[in-house]
């Protein structure tokens, strides 16, 4: 561990170490030193870790949608481009796509709007009918759907710690210190971060703090006194077999089953053969940051739900269940990426809000971009910048799950 680093992130699951690998490859910051701080090095309770690991493209917003498609990108070119020696991460990338299903007039006109910001981005995603639909995925009953949209391409599933291993793996090769403590304490003179206090009692200097920390966000950024709209929401996955498995069964994508978000918001995705379902619970409350026990009564409600969508799962079988946490934007759902207004050397990669580990790939080149050059070079992420959440003046995301 060195006395000063030029880059100290916080957090070093998906999205801080993807920054550590983009500023790590970037022959302009050749010389330069980055070290990611890391409490728990076996990432038991990372959103990452946690996560249901998927990437799609329909999102409401511009920005959002071409920060799938480059994440998209990425993963394909993955187990090359993150190669160590004879080491090459396989992420299992299963591009089965997304399917939406609307059954309300405003659900409807969501995925139309949305549709027409994503075909402007070039996203290879259709709107169906409720006959179209049938035709493509027979299993489903159609009979309150309006209209749904499909990712024909670029979007699914793929592994989460596989990502997040790649990328720490890759940035240790180039140069990267990676140092398990935890940060108790910063010192901020006038408007600049100039150094961290570590539970162990070091201090480490640094020219630019990265804030990766997820739903621990909102503590780091309080050391200096600034603040941020994110609280941790929990989120209950259920895995669960099926009597009658309707994977295979569909008509496109040579037979294999997308990843359903059905009009009630229950989701559900085939999972080897199981499947894998959620839905956002009602309330929705902030929870505290160690509470990770599973919501049961909530496998109920989607076993009633994916049964009126499909007879197919009237029999199933709940095989395994856990919670994570969202780190949750109160603002807009949307993440809060870049400097801070004043601080200019504290950079938030917080507020997910469910989107982190397919964000990851776009949001750490970012980021690593302004701290080389001041400013975003390949994608313009000013949109999430923290300037609205100081005017309080949302971006709102409307596809949010």
């Amino acid at each position: 561990m060195k006395r000063h680093y030029d880059v100290a992130i916080i957090g070093g699951a998906a999205t801080g170490s993807s920054v550590a690998y983009f500023l790590t490859a970037n022959s302009q910051f050749k010389g330069a030193s980055v070290a990611i701080i890391e409490k728990d090095p076996t990432f038991k309770l990372a959103a990452t870790s946690l996560s249901s690991s998927s990437i799609r493209h329909q999102f409401s917003n511009p920005i959002n949608v071409q920060i799938g498609q480059f994440g998209s990108r990425f993963i394909r070119e993955f187990a090359e481009t993150m190669r160590v020696d004879d080491d090459k991460p396989d992420l299992s990338f299963i591009e089965n796509g997304y399917l939406f299903l609307a059954a309300t007039d405003e659900q409807t006109q969501v995925l139309r709007d949305n549709y027409e910001v994503q075909k402007r981005c070039g996203a290879d995603v259709v709107l169906w009918t409720a006959d179209e639909v049938k035709a493509a995925f027979p299993h489903l009953n159609v009979e309150n759907l309006r209209l749904a949209s499909y990712g024909q391409s670029g979007e699914g599933w793929f592994s989460n710690t596989g990502l997040m291993n790649g990328f720490r793996k890759k940035a240790r090769r180039q140069g990267a210190d990676y140092i398990v403590n935890e940060v108790v304490a910063m010192n901020r003179e006038a408007n600049r971060i100039t150094d961290i206090r570590l539970a162990s009692g070091e201090r480490i200097g640094c020219s630019f703090v990265v804030n990766a920390t997820g739903t621990g966000a909102t503590r780091i950024a309080a050391m200096v006194d600034l603040v941020i709209p994110i609280e941790p929401r929990k989120r209950t996955l259920f895995v669960f077999d099926c009597a009658r498995s309707p994977q295979g069964s569909a008509t496109v994508n040579n037979g294999q089953l997308p990843l359903m978000i059905d009009s009630s918001g229950i989701f559900c995705r085939p999972e080897g053969t199981c499947f894998l379902a959620g839905t956002t619970p009602n309330p929705d409350p902030a929870v505290d940051l160690d509470d990770f026990d599973p919501r049961h009564d909530e496998f109920e409600t989607i076993w009633m739900g994916l049964a009126t969508r499909s007879k197919n799962f009237e029999a199933i079988k709940l095989i395994n269940y856990w919670a994570g946490h969202y780190d949750y934007n109160t603002l807009d759902q949307n993440a809060i990426v870049g400097p801070h207004t004043e601080v200019r050397n504290f950079i938030f990669a917080n507020g997910f809000s469910g989107h982190g580990l397919q964000q990851s790939p776009a949001i750490g080149r970012g980021i690593a971009e302004w701290i080389i050059h001041g400013e975003f070079k390949t994608l313009d992420l000013s949109l999430l910048g923290y300037e609205r959440v100081a005017s309080g003046s949302p971006f709102v995301e409307k596809a949010v799950i």
